[in-house]
């Protein structure tokens, strides 16, 4: 698959040479940080989504760019920013294969031309008799990230502009994961409206930041789990960077995320761009983001 959505093109700059220069893949787990007794936490990005949520200034936005920057080091794999706030994802913008800031209409047309990949990529997989892509198909991934999801659906725009843009996201997490496409989404406001229940139970990964109600941890991590024990409300404020990671069919998992200062993020978009530009890098299967 082409860059379809390539909008930037940063220029090489001087340095390793060419063979030399590693990329990531989006098959290799991206790691997130650790967890209680130390031990390192990663998750699969690949056939897989991911919601986090959490008030303002609780660690979402350095979860974020901790996927973010595996995405944008991994070589086989299109990285599609959408940013309400304007400023979380800015810095990755150089290398984005697409960026999109507070505008819903370019968001809206963005997200069709990724669900029109995914019917592409499904109409490939139903030609072959096979259920979805593998690396040996060559396809790239695409991941798409937004934050903030509230700006789109319910802040700016229209009835219909709203109703379409979740409608759109609901698409992409609910049909996506067997066609290659990876749907990263954040919000700072947990609340029923924002996140639908029907949207919710799609992300096979949930990510709870610190929340001021148990409901608003259970909206992010499913019903029940706070009169369990597993409530973000008891995350104490100058946690930063604590949340409770959800996987599929396991209990939430406290962690600590790993921390990426704006020099570690310029290094790391340094580094991409090097990858990216270089069409004859492949993926490292055994390196690590650095």
């Amino acid at each position: 698959m082409s860059s379809f959505f390539r909008t930037t093109d940063p220029r090489r700059k001087p340095g390793a040479p060419a063979s030399r220069i590693k990329g990531l893949s989006i098959y290799q787990p991206a790691h997130l940080g650790t967890d209680t007794n130390g031990d390192h936490v990663t998750v699969p990005l690949m056939y897989s989504n991911m919601l986090l949520a959490g008030v303002p200034g609780s660690g979402k936005s350095v979860a974020l760019n901790n996927i973010v920057a595996h995405a944008a080091l991994c070589t086989d794999a299109e990285l599609v920013l959408i940013d309400g706030k304007l400023v979380e994802l800015l810095p990755w913008a150089p290398v984005a294969d697409k960026f999109v800031g507070n505008n819903v209409h370019q968001a809206l047309r963005t997200l069709r031309g990724v669900q029109s990949v995914m019917d592409d990529r499904y109409d490939l997989l139903a030609r072959s008799g096979r259920r979805k892509i593998t690396k040996a198909d060559g396809l790239k991934a695409v991941v798409v990230v937004i934050d903030e999801l509230a700006y789109f659906s319910v802040t700016v725009g229209t009835k219909e502009t709203k109703e379409e843009f979740i409608n759109l996201v609901r698409d992409l997490v609910a049909r996506g994961r067997a066609a290659g496409i990876i749907v990263i989404a954040a919000t700072q406001r947990p609340s029923a409206d924002i996140i639908p229940t029907s949207l919710r139970d799609l992300f096979s990964y949930r990510l709870a930041f610190r929340c001021t109600t148990d409901s608003s941890s259970d909206i992010i991590l499913g019903n029940g789990w706070a009169s369990e024990g597993h409530s973000a409300k008891r995350i104490a404020a100058e946690e930063l960077g604590v949340g409770l990671l959800l996987t599929e069919g396991g209990l939430p998992r406290r962690i600590k995320t790993a921390y990426l200062s704006d020099r570690d993020i310029q290094r790391l978009v340094t580094k991409a761009a090097y990858i990216r530009t270089n069409t004859r890098t492949t993926p490292d299967d055994g390196g690590e983001a650095a």
